[in-house]
């Protein structure tokens, strides 16, 4: 906790967490595969301390507040899957003009559909930003909420998993020996 937190501040989260963690859980999980609601709950959370200046005060209200914020972080994740299905529908419909061999051209599309669907969704998010979407490196950071530098760190480190998932490793760079 910072050490520039209003007074009390803190002491009103952990009240609300203790009080609300078990409700929250059954309450994601009414909403959400199980494995999923742990997440929307520590997100839940992670959005309530941030907004704790808006916290309300007494249990009575913050609670709705709370459940409030856990029903649009499971909205968000919601779109976000239906996100990731249309990219993965667009990957497949998308075909290399410069192919002649129709067995070739589905073969590269199965394993490029394969490939995404192996990928993080976070690798995923970022490819997509950039390749479908057309966003530059500070638009498409601006929508994830981080910085340019990072966003380009994240695509670099995307395209290079969907390298080594379609098996096109980067040559290897020369060894330096010391002269």
């Amino acid at each position: 906790m910072s050490n520039h937190s209003p007074p009390g501040r803190a002491e009103r989260f952990v009240a609300l967490f203790e009080a609300t963690y078990a409700d929250l859980v059954r309450f994601a999980q009414r909403r959400v595969p199980a494995p999923q609601a742990e997440d929307i709950v520590a997100e839940t959370f992670l959005v309530a301390w941030r907004r704790t200046d808006e916290l309300p005060i007494g249990l009575a209200d913050a609670r709705p507040w709370l459940f409030g914020i856990a029903r649009n972080v499971i909205l968000n994740s919601h779109r976000g899957a239906r996100r990731q299905l249309a990219v993965a529908v667009r990957l497949a419909e998308t075909a290399p003009s410069a192919l002649d061999d129709d067995a070739e051209l589905v073969a590269r599309q199965v394993d490029l559909t394969r490939a995404w669907g192996r990928l993080t969704a976070v690798h995923q998010e970022a490819l997509a930003l950039s390749v479908l979407d057309d966003l530059t490196a500070p638009q498409a950071a601006a929508v994830l909420g981080i910085s340019p530098v990072a966003f380009r760190l994240r695509l670099s480190r995307a395209r290079r998993a969907l390298r080594a998932l379609l098996g096109h490793h980067p040559a290897p760079t020369p060894e330096r020996h010391p002269s």
